[in-house]
């Protein structure tokens, strides 16, 4: 999948949410929502959220580990999983990078 679309939330800082998705007619099939860290010349992913294996999964990532396992995020259809995932993403970015930061 490519980017569906990429928003800027924290010009400044470098914050970005990017979400891919794929659909067949209304509904969506697969997705992935990501909280991006722009540093230096680097992009460090926060957080994704996607349905790669059918269901809703919340991935943590940490500086030194990279991607965790997958938590169960949202018991609804990929497409409500979907956008409950850009909009936890949206209230609270900042306190997923805080948390990023400190592991």
């Amino acid at each position: 999948m490519s980017p569906d679309y990429i928003r800027i939330l924290d010009h400044a800082l470098g914050i970005r949410l990017s979400v891919e998705f794929t659909s067949e007619g209304r509904e969506i099939t697969d997705y992935a929502v990501v909280l991006l860290l722009g540093r230096g010349e680097a992009t460090e992913t926060i957080r994704v959220y996607d349905g790669a294996h059918g269901h809703n999964e919340m991935h943590r990532y940490t500086p030194s580990g990279g991607k965790q396992p997958g938590t169960p995020f949202h018991s609804g259809t990929l497409g409500e999983g979907m956008r409950a995932a850009i909009d936890e993403i949206k209230r609270g970015y900042r306190e997923m990078i805080e948390g990023w930061d400190r592991q």
